[in-house]
């Protein structure tokens, strides 16, 4: 009686989250089976965490670039605060690997909201220079910072394994998926169509941007932590302009305003880096012209503004065949 009462959408989603669910479950399963058993090696194990890693930065930054509709380019700024205040927590204060990831994560959060607040009134190419100056500020202050290592780079223990990387990028996409459905959500996505109007809906725009961009900034962050804490050395080279414009080739190759998108574009862009690792000069010709392929024939990106989603006649076949089994 209690699962005929539920409406039939509700059972939909249910069904939806439950198949999502083991889907997770079994491809991490899968994984560490095939790494136990020797055929993922080690090279293949670092691809796959650098993957994670940059599915955490490209959900991330897809929120403030395509479900807000801001333009920014500095992402690799917050991923190097949360790097360096990660490791100072390891490293300098001996904190334990979660409270590094999350101070990680708080102080990149901080440090997009004190930059949102003065930045975010400006548009499109404006912006996109603020937070280019930002980026490039943050790798001049972690450069001539002696704390920690400055130009010689900072030593980190690796505290990072594939399973840290394989759930917070699931929490990174299920927390931005959440929000983006929510009513805060919907306001970003009001700003990104029509700032104007969304204004004069009575929604606070530079609000929710801030709130957008803190949100981004805090995942980045997280993620900068993570890389830190697997590769060992960190320095500010790491973090220049060329890792944001990685990040924001993922968020427009995938499709800005699509969170599929942006997980399938960092696995296949990692993937391709891989597979082209034992060629170093035409790799960069190859990758570089699959990005022009895509972008003529695929100007949207390559999931658009869609979604991956489970096919709704499935799951209304299923819960017909339940309720006449009920019945």
């Amino acid at each position: 009686m209690g699962l005929l009462s539920v409406p039939q959408h509700r059972l939909e989603k249910m069904e939806r989250q439950l198949i999502w669910g083991a889907f997770v479950v079994l491809l991490y399963l899968l994984i560490i089976g095939l790494k136990a058993l020797g055929i993922i090696d080690q090279y293949t194990t670092n691809n796959l965490v650098l993957a994670g890693i940059y599915v955490i930065l490209g959900v991330s930054l897809n929120l403030i670039n395509g479900f807000t509709g801001q333009f920014s380019i500095g992402h690799a700024g917050f991923m190097s605060i949360g790097a360096y205040f990660g490791a100072i927590a390891t490293v300098k204060f001996g904190l334990p690997f979660a409270l590094a990831l999350l101070m990680g994560g708080l102080v990149a959060a901080l440090a997009g909201m004190l930059i949102g607040l003065p930045t975010l009134r400006l548009r499109g190419d404006y912006l996109a220079i603020a937070t280019l100056g930002f980026g490039e500020i943050i790798r001049v202050v972690f450069l001539n910072w002696e704390y920690v290592g400055g130009a010689r780079g900072f030593s980190v223990p690796r505290l990072t394994n594939f399973t840290w990387v394989y759930v917070i990028a699931v929490l990174t996409v299920v927390i931005i998926r959440n929000w983006v459905q929510s009513a805060h959500g919907r306001a970003c996505i009001a700003v990104r169509e029509d700032e104007v109007a969304a204004s004069a809906m009575g929604i606070n725009t530079t609000l929710y941007k801030v709130i957008a961009f803190s949100v981004g900034a805090a995942f980045a962050g997280i993620a900068g932590a993570l890389y830190a804490h697997y590769f060992f050395l960190i320095a500010p080279h790491s973090f220049g302009f060329l890792r944001s414009v990685e990040v924001l080739i993922i968020v427009v190759l995938g499709g800005l305003g699509s969170i599929s998108g942006s997980v399938i574009a960092a696995i296949l862009l990692t993937g391709l880096s891989m597979l082209l690792a034992n060629w170093p000069y035409p790799r960069l010709i190859i990758y570089s012209l699959t990005l022009i392929g895509i972008m003529i024939y695929r100007p949207g990106g390559l999931m658009g503004m869609r979604e991956i989603a489970l096919p709704i006649s499935f799951i209304k076949k299923k819960g017909e065949e339940r309720q006449l089994g009920a019945s």
